[in-house]
């Protein structure tokens, strides 16, 4: 299947003010990575998915350069810069420009995915041919997000936006799969109070159809939102905590690439040669010394 998928990396990340007056949010780093680093390695779980990259038109020069140094990582990537900043609705805009009548994927640009077996459950709905796909994940406060309810059998029953009363505590991710509907569905939305076509609509249109695939993604998994400035600082010491524990890069686009077969050892090494006295660098010489193989 010919899947693209996008980068949603637009907004003005007003909660982020005043760093994000001088930077982009996804140029922010968590620990040892800018933040664009982990959407694009949770896209790389499709083999067969072609990237593309939405910026802020603003600050999008730092963001198309690092994501351009990374085209060799995927398969055909397409880099775009937005020229909307409205999160969701240019969202909506960009899958309709950019994939037309194609299966679509679409990952928000501050959220992070980390878990046993994760690329194995992406890949799983990745692949299906109908419908769309929501990933939903349990919080004790969940009134900040788009909230999903379910019945007995833990299937979605509703979906809300930013509930003052939430029916759950199941907060929808920023991680989304469609099929080659979305662009006639999205035609079917109307503005909400804030002037924008929301995402949360959309996914109750395929709702009503039973055509929504909810899942759940429970204690083997974490999701992490980077949108405010105490999430950074949980997100990264997180991060820093696995990678210290295990000795083992979490997100990391180059190894992803190297053992999916994107890239060969001798990329690989030229990559790495660069930042060859840094710990990432380190890590990735650390690859080819051990004969690690695709």
């Amino acid at each position: 299947m010919n899947r693209k998928s996008i980068i949603l990396a637009g907004g003005s990340s007003i909660r982020l003010y005043p760093v994000t007056k001088v930077v982009s949010k996804q140029m922010l780093p968590i620990y040892d990575k800018p933040m664009v680093y982990y959407a694009l390695s949770t896209l790389m779980s499709d083999r067969h998915s072609r990237q593309s990259h939405h910026f802020h038109p603003v600050r999008h020069h730092a963001l198309r350069a690092t994501a351009g140094r990374r085209k060799r990582l995927v398969a055909q990537p397409t880099i775009r810069v937005a020229t909307q900043s409205r999160w969701s609705g240019s969202g909506l805009y960009h899958r309709q420009r950019l994939c037309g009548r194609r299966h679509s994927g679409l990952v928000l640009g501050g959220n992070i995915f980390y878990g046993k077996d994760l690329r194995a459950l992406l890949e799983k709905f990745m692949i299906r041919n109908r419908g769309a796909t929501v990933f939903s994940y349990h919080l004790e406060d969940s009134v900040r997000y788009g909230v999903v309810a379910l019945d007995a059998q833990g299937h979605d029953t509703s979906l809300e936006e930013e509930p003052a009363s939430p029916k759950s505590h199941y907060a929808v991710t920023g991680l989304y799969f469609d099929d080659n509907q979305v662009v006639d569905t999205a035609a079917e939305l109307k503005p909400s109070a804030r002037g924008e076509l929301e995402l949360t609509d959309l996914n109750r249109i395929y709702l009503a159809r039973v055509q929504l695939n909810g899942e759940i993604m429970g204690k083997a998994y974490a999701w992490l939102n980077s949108g405010t400035h105490e999430s950074l600082i949980e997100a990264s010491n997180f991060i820093q905590t696995i990678e210290h524990r295990q000795g083992l890069k979490v997100s990391c686009p180059e190894e992803i690439a190297y053992r999916k077969g994107f890239i060969n050892a001798q990329q690989l090494e030229k990559m790495a040669q660069p930042i060859g006295k840094n710990r990432y660098g380190q890590y990735l010489q650390r690859l080819l010394k051990e004969g690690i193989q695709p």
